[in-house]
């Protein structure tokens, strides 16, 4: 609650893990803000931590019409029970210069992506859109496109 004060964008609650026990669900604005903090929790506060990879909420809707999120596999109902299962997705844009285009393509098939634009936006610059589970965005996504 102390490193909450000093950063707002941090919020946490209890969790517990059949793995890994007691812990806290953290939210970060992505993994470079999850490091920081990580160090300064080590360092400031002598914690030693564990940290999992990034996951997101799905939406649940149960053949009786019940609706809820999920975030861990082990909460789901029984698949007899389960109507869908709705995955959030994002729109997101990259612009790549032209001689990356092939390869930022791939790496969007890779995750999921499906293209809804590309618009060249110079000669040597274009600005590709594409639609993708927030899921497969959260983890390296950003590192494999640098």
């Amino acid at each position: 609650e102390k490193l909450q004060l000093n950063d707002a964008s941090i919020w946490f609650e209890p969790e517990t893990s059949v793995a890994l026990g007691f812990g806290f669900r953290c939210g970060f604005l992505g993994l470079l803000h999850m490091e920081i903090v990580q160090e300064r929790l080590e360092r400031e506060y002598g914690l030693d931590l564990i940290t999992t990879a990034p996951s997101v909420m799905y939406r649940v809707t149960e053949t009786s019409g019940g609706t809820y999120l999920v975030d861990n596999p082990a909460n789901l109902p029984p698949s007899n029970r389960i109507e869908t299962i709705e995955e959030p997705y994002v729109r997101a844009g990259v612009f790549v210069p032209s001689d990356f285009i092939g390869q930022v393509m791939d790496l969007a098939i890779d995750r999921r992506g499906v293209m809804h634009s590309l618009d060249f936006v110079s000669p040597t610059r274009a600005r590709a859109v594409y639609d993708m589970p927030l899921a497969e965005i959260l983890y390296d996504f950003f590192d494999k496109l640098k």
